[in-house]
């Protein structure tokens, strides 16, 4: 029983998060939640605590399910910077399967939310969490001498948040309707641009 009660919590957590993702945390009302979660008001505050707890949950997943994706991508590739320009690649597919937005929902979060709250200092700590291991994995791309050398623009730090530049580039033209693709062909041309930084292609 404990097994099923998780299933269903995590099931209603990825309706949420397609709700929220689709319609931001403000303009999905509880009318919304009860239809997305098949649950009664009174049955989501006894899950969830409240409508901010709830988002904030799903935030986390969210975050965690991007990890996960790009942890999944780094490991299938022995070179770090091809690994991330496979993930850069894997983003150009965002057209190619319908899904509630392709706008990363914690940047949604923050235009929507601003600078305070809860749930927008969530978001810029997930936001930061990713970029930290970005920065990890160009730190790798260094100390296996595929940084071409170490002038300032080329410093770990810097390049991640570079290369986080790039994927919310991607997802916002994932946004606008550009056709399928072009959005292929726009990710390998940044991933192409990505590898020029390898010290192996000079």
């Amino acid at each position: 029983m404990p097994r099923q009660t998780r299933h269903d919590r995590q099931h209603s957590l990825d309706q949420a998060l397609a709700l929220f993702w689709r319609k931001g945390y403000h303009a999905a009302s509880l009318k919304d939640l009860e239809g997305a979660l098949d649950m009664r008001p009174g049955s989501i505050y006894a899950s969830f605590g409240s409508k901010e707890r709830l988002f904030g949950e799903v935030l986390d997943r969210y975050g965690r399910q991007g990890l996960v994706e790009l942890e999944r991508t780094l490991a299938a590739n022995p070179s770090p910077l091809g690994g991330l320009a496979d993930y850069l690649r894997l983003l150009g597919g965002l057209r190619d399967t319908p899904r509630p937005c392709h706008a990363c929902l914690l940047m949604k979060t923050l235009l929507e939310l601003g600078a305070e709250g809860v749930n927008a200092r969530l978001a810029r700590e997930l936001l930061d969490g990713m970029e930290a291991r970005f920065t990890a994995a160009f730190e790798a791309a260094r100390e296996a001498g595929e940084l071409a050398d170490d002038a300032p623009a080329r410093q770990p730090a810097r390049l991640a948040r570079r290369y986080q530049t790039m994927i919310m580039g991607l997802r916002a033209q994932a946004e606008r309707a550009t056709d399928a693709a072009e959005l292929h062909a726009l990710a390998d041309d940044l991933a192409d641009d990505l590898l020029t930084l390898s010290a192996r292609r000079h």
